[in-house]
């Protein structure tokens, strides 16, 4: 429940809010002039409010039960290998599956416990507009939660001790950045908090570097920590540290017959995951066919505006694994006559892959890029080659054809070579 009430279905639906204010902001180049938009911000929460209830009957307890599954409101534990406490419940049985995801990390900063700050399990909670919002943390969440509240209306400071959005290719962070500060968004990165207060009307955050930075709202977006506490896993016999539930490929842990799936299983934290592990268990258990974790095909997106997703192996993951034996395609928006037309030519698709052609990763920063990064994932799940890319007509105009132009611009260098010409003026001899 936690995608649901605090994760990507709310933070979406303030996206979406959020954009709907760029986009009036924005209408007079092309031609449409419109006043500030005047922002609700209760009635935009109202609609965060409205998003996850139309979707709660999914995830609801009843509806579970009316698909006949028993479903007991206990905080459960393991008091052995094989069976769990829930309240007065005591349920035995041949196997069983933890999923109990992960929640906010808290870091250990001087001040935060006498500090009132929001995380994203009480930030959608929020029905007043922070007149400065200040985010501690510069990962998905962060940018995220950072250009929402810009966009409706709040000053916005992001504080990262290291880089923004750090496990993403470098190239298409600088295009997020330059947005984000493009937008008013002061971003201070390579600076660590000291300690916070608050302060009538606020919040204080003094930096080591001895800055301080005044706000009326603290968003602490540090990250996320797997929920292994009180679950009885040293009874059962199950092996964790910090990151989470220790597992093989097929999600068992070390007790084989006890799987962990999604947050908890020490991988990336994306509920997309969590849903292939889901797949995986039930290969495994129920019809005793091995299968196997694909984390490594997982994709992953920021929905900043442009968004910025990516699938397989970054460039530098990729030139570590392999080497100068890789080869780069890539296409800018720019030079993409959809992206023309809407104004939005920032941006760029890259494409690693080995030097035969086996796709090894994409990278995709602009409009759409969560959209545009499917077939990515589905060439790489197939292994297929850079070459699929280039064998299909790709309507016109379309930002999908960003997909089809980084296929060709891997040919471009051998169709300009030497020894093309050299063929080409050959085979004309035979006209």
């Amino acid at each position: 429940g936690d995608c649901l009430n605090y994760g990507c279905v709310p933070s979406k639906a303030l996206l979406a809010s959020a954009k709907h204010a760029a986009s009036a902001r924005k209408a007079g180049q092309f031609g449409v002039n419109l006043p500030e938009p005047e922002v609700d911000f209760p009635a935009v929460m109202d609609h965060v409010r409205s998003v996850i209830a139309g979707i709660e009957p999914h995830d609801s307890q009843e509806r579970f039960e009316g698909l006949g599954v028993t479903v007991i409101r206990e905080a459960g534990a393991f008091i052995s290998e094989n069976r769990v406490a829930a309240g007065e419940h005591i349920i035995k049985a041949k196997h069983f599956v933890i999923a109990t995801g992960s929640r906010a990390f808290i870091p250990p900063i001087e001040g935060l416990s006498e500090t009132p700050y929001l995380t994203n399990e009480t930030v959608f909670e929020n029905r007043e507009r922070p007149q400065h919002l200040i985010i501690i943390g510069g990962g998905p969440i962060g940018v995220e939660m950072a250009q929402a509240h810009r966009r409706l209306g709040s000053q916005v400071t992001i504080i990262e001790g290291g880089k923004i959005l750090s496990r993403d290719d470098v190239e298409a962070v600088e295009v997020v950045r330059s947005a984000l500060t493009g937008e008013g968004i002061a971003i201070k990165e390579g600076v660590a908090v000291e300690k916070v207060s608050p302060q009538e009307g606020g919040v204080a955050v003094t930096l080591k570097d001895g800055e301080q930075i005044t706000g009326s709202h603290l968003l602490v977006a540090t990250g996320r920590t797997p929920n292994v506490d009180d679950l009885g896993l040293d009874k059962a016999g199950v092996d964790f540290d910090r990151r989470g539930i220790k597992t093989d490929q097929r999600l068992r842990t070390s007790r084989r017959r006890i799987y962990a799936i999604g947050d908890v299983a020490s991988g990336p934290q994306f509920t997309h995951m969590a849903g292939d592990h889901a797949g995986t268990i039930i290969r495994n258990v129920l019809f005793k066919a091995p299968s196997k974790r694909n984390d490594a095909i997982t994709p992953h997106v920021t929905y900043t505006d442009p968004e910025l997703a990516g699938v397989g192996l970054s460039e530098n993951a990729a030139r570590e694994a392999y080497g100068d034996s890789i080869k780069i395609a890539r296409f800018a928006y720019a030079d993409n006559d959809r992206a023309r037309a809407e104004k939005r030519t920032e941006g760029f698709i890259k494409v690693i892959t080995t030097k035969k052609g086996d796709i090894l990763g994409a990278t995709i920063v602009g409009l759409h890029a969560g959209e545009l990064i499917h077939p990515w994932g589905v060439a790489i799940a197939n292994k297929r080659k850079i070459k699929d890319f280039t064998a299909y007509i790709a309507p016109y105009p379309t930002l999908g054809e960003l997909s089809k132009r980084a296929g060709g611009a891997w040919y471009t260098p051998s169709l300009f070579s030497g020894k093309t010409r050299m063929l080409v003026r050959a085979l004309a001899m035979f006209d």
